[in-house]
């Protein structure tokens, strides 16, 4: 009886979370779930033909945090990132780690025209909890083979920096398109915007989303309120793959205190869903 009502619980939701009259979709077109883009996180363990808990073949973390995957677990309907202190310090390549954080990649890619959303509640700590998209120039070939990112919301819960620009970090929606890596005449370049949070990331769930329109126009979502709306500096026209990671940032330093004293569920950051959806 349980499994049948989890089964019908399962994307019970018909369209993208909008409150009214901001779905700026065209009349008569509808959206239609992307199944393989869109994880309720119900089935109590990872589902590895949507994710890839951490390549690290291809990036193993920005020094001090490296990623590991017993950081991520399901539990109660949630995607977690439990980040923590490593026992010891662990030298990479010559780099010194001493922090574990989580990378979830979608096995799938994500293409033009398509809406990406997901409820998450950010971690307490001074590492980040974000949502975005990346292109793999590893798959790519001529002046195709170059990086789109298209970053939905990156936030950290403790700002240790003293840098004036980051202090509203855990406070706001952050969102960014950059283009970079190029082999030919692309521009290269970051365009943005941000969006006031009530509260702190980590008070509650949101619902980030945005909507990759075409290769020229990206609208960001936040709640469901249109929030603001990007042309990117190049053509954002590639396949890109979708990101839920846990890590840690240049500017922001690690506290005094190693940052990771808060208990288990301020170190974590949760993820009630993620859903991606098609115009039809």
């Amino acid at each position: 009886v349980l499994q049948v009502a989890v089964l019908s619980n399962t994307f019970a939701q018909k369209e993208p979370y909008f409150n009214e009259g901001q779905d700026t979709a065209e009349n008569g077109h509808k959206w239609k779930l992307v199944k393989q883009l869109s994880d309720e996180f119900d089935e109590g363990k990872l589902d590895e033909t949507k994710w890839m808990n951490t390549n690290p073949k291809y990036w193993i973390g920005r020094p001090p945090g490296i990623f590991k995957k017993d950081v991520v677990s399901l539990n109660d309907g949630k995607l977690m990132m439990t980040n923590y202190l490593l026992p010891e310090t662990e030298i990479v390549n010559g780099k010194e780690f001493t922090h574990a954080g989580a990378q979830l990649t979608s096995i799938n890619s994500a293409q033009v025209g398509q809406y990406f959303e997901c409820s998450m509640k950010a971690n307490k700590t001074f590492m980040s909890s974000t949502f975005w998209l990346i292109s793999d120039p590893r798959k790519l070939e001529g002046c195709d083979k170059r990086v789109t990112e298209l970053d939905i919301q990156e936030s950290v819960g403790e700002i240790s920096t003293d840098e004036l620009w980051a202090q509203k970090f855990n406070k706001t929606m952050n969102s960014n398109t950059h283009s970079r890596n190029v082999n030919c005449d692309i521009p290269v370049g970051t365009i943005g915007g941000k969006a006031s949070i009530k509260g702190k990331v980590y008070d509650d769930y949101h619902v980030f989303g945005a909507w990759w329109k075409s290769p020229t126009e990206i609208l960001f979502f936040l709640d469901g309120n249109l929030v603001n709306t990007v042309k990117p500096v190049a053509e954002f026209s590639l396949p890109m793959y979708i990101k839920l990671v846990t890590e840690t940032y240049n500017w922001n330093p690690v506290p005094e205190d190693g940052g990771m004293t808060g208990s288990m569920e301020d170190r974590t950051t949760y993820y009630d869903w993620v859903r991606t959806w098609q115009l039809k």
